[in-house]
C-alpha cells in the first residue's frame, strides 16, 4: 500500500516538535496536525509563560525588598500589563522562532481535531492523511476534581489563567504541587494581597523531598501564603463576588479567584483510537518499552502515556520513539532507562531526580545521605542565598549515587550533574575528582562527594600511614 507520508504526528506539543522537526531533518516526509498552536500547552499556556510570569514576580519582589529602597522607590513598581507583556513574548517566539523549526514539515495547524480513520490513516475536518507510522503526542490537559460545587464557580487553570487582564486581590490555590507552588508565589510577589494553598497531601511537593516541602513552606509563609497541609475540600461556593472553600476541618477560605492545579486527565475519546486498535485508559494511552501502543504502527509519546509529566520528558519520548520506529526487532531504546530530572521554579528553586530518601528505605536499599548546606559555602553566604542545600543518597561502599535533590539558587542547572552520573552509573569519586568551577554553586555539589569521602577515613587512616611511611604512625608505635 501507498501512503501520503513517512510519518505523521497528532499534537504539536514538546513531544510531537521533537518527531515532527528531527523527522522532516533526516529527510522524512511529514505531516503535523495540531488543534490549536504550536507549541501546545508548554510554548503557549504552560512552561514558558510560566517562567516569564515568575521572573517578572522575582524583578518586582527584588526592588520591593531593596534595603533602604535605594532606587528612590517608596513601594514596589507598578505591575502593568503583565499578562498582555507574556503574551507579546510568546508570540514573537511562535513567529521568529518557534515556526521556523518547520519549514520542511507539511502543517496543519488550527483545522480541527485530527480522529483514526483506520490504523494508518488520519481525518481532519474531511481531509484524510495516511502514512506507515503515526505519533500521537496529545498530551494532557488539567483535571477539575469532583468537588461539591465547583461547577457553580468559575475557575483558572493553566489554559486561562495567562488570559487575564490584571492580578486579583485574593487567589487560592488547589494544589501543592509544581504549578500551585509557582503560581502562589509569582502571584504573592505581584500584588496579590491573599494567597492560600490548600492540597491533601502532607508537605508541598508531595512529589519530592518532605524537608524541601518544608523548606518551601517556610519560605511561604514569610511572604504572608497561607499553606494548608493536609486537608480536603468539602465544597465550593459563591459568596457574593468571591468563592468560598470549605475544608473538612470547618475553615472557610474566601477570594476572589480560584486556580486548580490538582493534577492532569486525559481527553482521548475524539480521537477514536478503537478506530487504530489503541488501548487507553483513565492514565492514558498503554505503551511498552519502546513507546508503541497496542497498535505497533502507532507510538504515544509524551504526557499521553502518563508515565513522566514534564516537557523535557515528552521531548525525550518523541526523540526516542522516532528513532525506534526506524530500529526494528532487539534494537531500539528502552524510555524507562533513562532517569527523569525535575525543577520546581519557586525561591528557593527545588530540583530532584532518581530515587528519594523515602523510596530507598521501602525498598530497603542500603544509603548513606550526604548533605552539603549553602550556609556553609562562603559563597553562597557572600552572595546573600545561604538557603538550601545539594543532598544525595549514596552507597556507603560501591559509591553508587541512588538520587539526589537540590533545595537553593541554580539547583535546576545543578541537577543534570546528578542526572548524568545516575544515569550512567558514574560513581561518587568520579565526581570528586571532576574539578568545578569556582565560587560557583555547582561547587557544592564536589563538596558533597568530598564529604562522602571524607567520611571513608576513618576506616582507612591506617593505610594511609602505612602509605604515606607516617610520622604519626611511628610516633605511635614508640609510645
Amino acid at each position: 500500500m501507498g501512503y501520503d507520508y513517512d510519518l505523521i504526528v497528532i499534537g504539536l506539543g514538546p513531544a510531537g516538535m521533537a518527531v515532527a522537526v528531527m523527522g522532516s531533518e533526516m529527510g522524512l516526509k511529514v505531516r503535523a496536525i495540531e488543534k490549536n498552536k504550536i507549541g501546545g500547552e508548554c510554548m503557549n499556556v504552560g512552561c514558558i509563560p510560566s517562567k516569564a510570569l515568575l521572573r517578572m514576580a522575582q524583578l518586582r519582589y527584588g526592588v520591593a525588598r531593596a534595603p533602604a529602597m535605594a532606587l528612590g522607590e517608596t513601594s514596589a513598581p507598578a505591575v502593568g500589563d503583565v499578562f498582555g507583556k507574556i503574551q507579546s513574548f510568546i508570540d514573537h517566539i511562535n513567529a521568529t522562532k518557534t515556526r521556523k523549526m518547520f519549514d520542511k514539515v507539511h502543517l496543519t495547524i488550527g483545522e480541527g481535531a485530527a480522529e483514526f480513520v483506520d490504523g494508518h490513516t488520519v481525518a481532519v475536518d474531511g481531509q484524510r492523511f495516511s502514512a506507515k507510522t503515526l505519533f500521537v503526542c496529545t498530551g494532557s490537559r488539567p483535571a477539575v476534581p469532583p468537588i461539591p460545587g465547583i461547577a457553580d464557580v468559575a475557575v483558572l487553570t493553566n489554559e486561562n489563567v495567562f488570559a487575564q487582564k490584571d492580578i486579583p486581590e485574593s487567589l487560592t490555590i488547589v494544589g501543592g504541587g509544581a504549578i500551585g507552588c509557582e503560581m502562589a508565589q509569582a502571584f504573592a510577589r505581584l500584588g496579590t494581597r491573599s494567597v492560600s494553598v490548600v492540597h491533601m497531601d502532607p508537605h508541598l511537593l508531595p512529589f519530592g523531598d518532605a524537608e524541601a516541602g518544608a523548606l518551601l513552606e517556610a519560605a511561604f509563609k514569610r511572604e504572608g501564603i497561607a499553606v494548608y497541609n493536609g486537608r480536603k475540600i468539602a465544597r465550593i461556593e459563591k459568596d457574593g463576588d468571591l468563592i468560598a472553600l470549605a475544608t473538612d476541618r470547618d475553615e472557610r477560605i474566601v477570594s476572589q479567584r480560584l486556580l486548580l492545579a490538582a493534577g492532569r486527565q486525559w481527553d482521548l475519546a475524539g480521537l477514536k483510537l478503537e478506530n487504530a486498535g489503541v488501548k487507553y485508559g483513565p492514565r492514558g494511552i498503554g505503551v511498552n518499552a519502546r513507546l508503541q501502543t497496542s497498535n505497533a504502527s502507532i507510538y504515544a509519546p509524551g504526557d499521553v502515556n502518563g508515565h513522566a509529566l514534564f516537557s523535557h520528558a515528552g521531548m525525550h519520548q518523541g526523540m526516542l520513539a522516532l528513532m525506534n520506529a526506524m530500529m526494528p526487532g532487539p534494537f531500539g531504546f528502552n524510555f524507562k532507562k533513562y532517569v527523569v530530572p525535575w525543577t520546581v521554579f519557586t525561591d528557593p528553586q527545588i530540583s530532584a531526580v532518581g530515587q528519594t530518601e523515602q523510596q530507598l528505605r521501602a525498598r530497603g536499599r542500603r544509603f548513606e545521605t550526604v548533605v552539603s548546606r549553602y550556609g556553609d559555602y562562603g559563597a553562597a553566604i557572600a552572595e546573600g542565598i545561604g538557603e538550601g542545600w545539594v543532598k544525595a543518597y549514596i552507597h556507603p561502599v560501591t559509591g553508587r549515587i541512588y538520587g539526589a535533590n537540590i533545595a537553593g539558587e541554580g539547583s535546576g542547572e545543578m541537577i543534570g550533574e546528578w542526572a548524568l552520573a545516575i544515569q550512567k552509573n558514574i560513581r561518587i569519586w568520579d565526581i570528586m575528582f571532576l574539578q568545578h568551577s569556582f565560587p560557583t554553586m555547582s561547587f557544592l555539589t564536589k563538596r558533597v562527594a568530598e564529604t562522602w569521602m571524607m567520611n571513608r577515613m576513618p576506616g582507612l587512616q591506617g593505610v594511609c600511614r602505612r602509605l604515606f611511611g607516617s610520622v604519626a604512625g611511628r610516633d605511635r608505635n614508640s609510645s
